[in-house]
């Protein structure tokens, strides 16, 4: 029982040092002063959820892009509604994960005996954050059921993870173009990161496709409208409350 004991209280010390070391190493970056501070404010890594990188993980001249402050607005997950080629969605998300979705009647997957779809299409379009995430996930054990990995648009059959053609990855870059474009506070925020690169705020597979590198794409986007603004100044920015987590 001593023994036990014992080990239980050295794994307690071991975590605090090194989440203490995390933060020190964090301090020790250097940020720019240009940028609001708060963007690299350390976060507790007890009960950080896993998926997620913590804001104090930035490098040199990196941020994350946080959910647990106005950076979140970047993220997929954001209620930031768009319309795009006529329809209305309310995140980048729901976007995403409603092509996983039966499109008609006659579509091969409300077809498939045995599927049931909970939601439909327009429904999952609708939804932000974890919501739609897991409107996708249920998608996804459907689609793993008939044997399929394309997705639709449209009426046409796309392969999200195809290694030959980068169909997916143009239409994800032009919906998220419209989300920026049409939400005046996501723009402001995309600028207001300057020079800093973007990272991610949630671990990636290692290969993952372009679409899904999120952070490289709004990098492309914010060149493209810092060429249309005098040179950078950072402007201050509001902060929305952080996801649900």
């Amino acid at each position: 029982m001593r023994n036990r004991i014992l080990v239980t209280v050295l794994c307690a010390v071991v975590a605090f040092l090194l989440a203490n070391a995390a933060q020190a190493d964090s301090a020790a970056v250097e940020r720019d002063a240009r940028y609001p501070a708060h963007w690299w404010t350390p976060v507790p890594t007890n009960g950080a959820p896993s998926w997620e990188i913590l804001p104090q993980e930035a490098g040199p001249g990196e941020v994350i892009l946080s959910k647990r402050n106005e950076l979140g607005l970047l993220s997929n997950f954001a209620p930031t509604p768009f319309t795009f080629h006529g329809k209305k969605y309310a995140s980048l998300e729901g976007f995403w994960q409603m092509m996983k979705y039966p499109e008609g009647t006659n579509d091969a997957r409300a077809t498939f005996p045995g599927l049931e779809w909970k939601l439909t299409r327009e429904q999952v379009g609708q939804l932000t954050a974890f919501d739609a995430k897991h409107a996708g996930s249920a998608a996804d054990a459907n689609m793993k059921k008939m044997g399929i990995t394309w997705v639709t648009f449209e009426g046409k059959r796309i392969e999200p993870r195809s290694t030959t053609s980068d169909e997916f990855y143009k239409l994800i870059v032009e919906a998220t173009r419209e989300k920026v474009r049409q939400n005046p506070e996501v723009q402001k925020v995309l600028l207001a990161t300057g020079d800093l690169v973007l990272k991610p705020d949630h671990h990636q597979e290692p290969d993952a496709p372009a679409a899904w590198r999120y952070y490289k794409i709004l990098t492309t986007i914010r060149a493209e409208l810092q060429k249309q603004q005098t040179p950078f100044t950072p402007v201050e920015t509001s902060q929305p409350a952080p996801f649900p987590r």
